[in-house]
């Protein structure tokens, strides 16, 4: 078997304690743990997990195995970087042949998700490859269905993928000819000073090429004629793209050094632009923005207990009574385009009312980026003693999957502790970037399986073959395993890495690679 099966950042911290029947360590013997691995001889158990890794021979590994297993360099830091795959997004209105030609360029068949409103996934990212380069393929999602707003949410959606790209590919239906919707993403695509393919879809035979030759007016070059369904033109357009498309990823790049980027999230009026305001020292006019509008974050850099942040706003964002849907659709759209320019997250929550689905869903954002997570409990010097005992109540039922996410109690109206918001930064940050060597983490999970096998399941019992940390930021593990393991188990192995290394303020991603036994000739 050679699927891969990833875990998605939180997957397996959501809802820790659903189903699991595998005993928690006492803090004293988590410390025992994390002090035997502390004293393990490191070149023993490097030599350990090179044993392990050479086992992995007899195994079936596929291209991203090996990529994994070698193409990986570790920095002085500890931290291991791949190659940046550049990006190409494809934009386009709905019913333009974008699915199909998606399908096409990857040479397989798969299910482009086209997300409806309050769906927060709004992308779609494929690995694909042509003349043995391979590139990042960004499907854009999210389209809204109500007529009246699709100019503006297409523009808000392409805005998103173009600026998280290295090229666009703007997808228009050649015999349709462009619209008045296509002409409101041309707008956006000439501002963005990003290299933009025009593919001219649904050309079937020669005889249609002219009406490719017509979208010549858009302003955008040469529009490349292709059918997505026959596959007419497309060798041709990605001949092309591999000329405009750089080697590295300019945008894929994980930066280093700088102030750290901080998103302020939250639902309306939970206090954002306060404690921006209060972070700043000034009052800084803050946008009060309609659904519908496509401005950018503001970005404020500001000294917060002696050091440079650089704060991401995403305030202002009003619900619309006759467009509810429109407006939590922008809401996610806008909250996702500001975590993936961010390294941590402030979540701000309104403690004088009680904890809304909303305020649950913008958390499960961070953890679906795999973003650090800071909780700020704001207008704290409101809270009365009977809100108090419910808050309470509401934090362990709602808030039981991110209890390991720094609690701040503060009010960033007055600023009342506001000071204790950098340790709880600097802590999550820290877990963010941590990186366990390779050797100490499979003498971990040696240990643990000898504690906890796997249950048997169908005569089988699954095994851990090997271990390695994938990647931080967050922090990612992969695990090649003789079966699936058990969601439980899973949750298992991560709740035990929180107890031995703690990884406070950072959801952890824990991948199933399943493989096989190689077949003897």
């Amino acid at each position: 078997m050679t699927d891969t099966t990833p875990g998605s950042p939180g997957d397996d911290d959501a809802r820790d304690s659903a189903g699991d029947d595998y005993p928690e360590l006492a803090p004293e013997a988590a410390g025992e743990v994390a002090a035997r691995l502390a004293d393990l001889d490191e070149d023993l158990a490097a030599k350990r997990a090179d044993a392990l890794r050479a086992g992995l021979a007899d195994y079936d590994l596929d291209d991203d195995d090996l990529d994994l297993l070698e193409g990986a360099t570790v920095g002085e830091d500890g931290i291991i970087t791949m190659p940046a795959l550049p990006v190409l997004a494809i934009v386009g209105r709905p019913n333009v042949g974008k699915s199909a030609l998606v399908n096409r360029i990857l040479g397989r068949r798969e299910a482009v998700v086209e997300d409806t409103p309050g769906v927060t996934r709004d992308r779609v990212t494929y690995k694909a490859e042509w003349n043995t380069r391979r590139f990042t393929l960004v499907d854009t999602g999210g389209w809204e269905p109500d007529a009246s707003g699709i100019n503006a949410s297409v523009a808000a959606q392409a805005e998103v993928a173009v600026d998280l790209a290295d090229a666009v590919l703007f997808v228009v239906d050649a015999i349709t000819g462009a619209t008045a919707t296509d002409e409101f993403v041309v707008k956006m695509l000439r501002r963005s000073n990003k290299p933009v393919i025009l593919a001219a879809n649904k050309v079937d035979d020669a005889r249609q090429e002219p009406e490719a030759a017509a979208l010549w007016n858009l302003g955008l070059g040469e529009p490349w004629p292709v059918s997505a369904l026959h596959g007419r033109g497309v060798a041709d357009l990605l001949d092309h793209i591999l000329t405009v498309l750089p080697s590295v990823s300019a945008v894929a790049k994980e930066e280093y050094g700088g102030p750290r980027r901080v998103a302020l999230l939250g639902r309306p009026n939970v206090g954002k632009s306060s404690l921006l305001n209060k972070a700043a020292r000034e009052e800084r006019v803050v946008v009060n923005e309609l659904a519908g509008t496509t401005r950018d974050p503001i970005d404020e850099q500001v000294e917060l207990g002696g050091r440079i942040w650089r704060f991401v706003d995403t305030a202002g964002i009003r619900r619309r009574v006759h467009l509810q849907q429109g407006a939590d659709f922008y809401a996610s759209l806008r909250t996702a385009a500001a975590l993936e320019k961010a390294e941590v997250a402030v979540v701000l929550l309104d403690v004088t009312e009680p904890l809304s689905e909303q305020d649950v869903r913008i958390i499960d954002l961070v953890l679906e980026s795999g973003r650090a997570l800071v909780l700020a409990f704001n207008k704290w010097d409101l809270l009365d003693d009977e809100r108090r005992r419910y808050l309470e109540r509401e934090i362990e039922q709602d808030l039981a999957h991110v209890a390991w996410a720094p609690r701040i109690n503060m009010s960033a109206r007055t600023g009342r502790h506001l000071e204790k918001l950098v340790p709880g930064l600097e802590l999550a940050l820290e877990s963010w970037d941590t990186r366990i060597p390779t050797g100490k983490l499979n003498a971990f999970i040696s240990e643990l399986t000898a504690e906890h096998p796997h249950p048997v399941r169908g005569g089988k019992q699954p095994r851990i073959l090997f271990a390695t940390q994938a990647s931080t930021r967050p922090p990612t593990f992969v695990l090649f395993t003789t079966g699936f393991l058990d969601p439980q188990y899973r949750r298992f192995i991560t709740r035990r890495l929180r107890e031995v290394w703690g990884f406070e303020g950072t959801p952890i991603q824990v991948n199933m690679r399943v493989r096989e036994k190689r077949q003897r000739k």
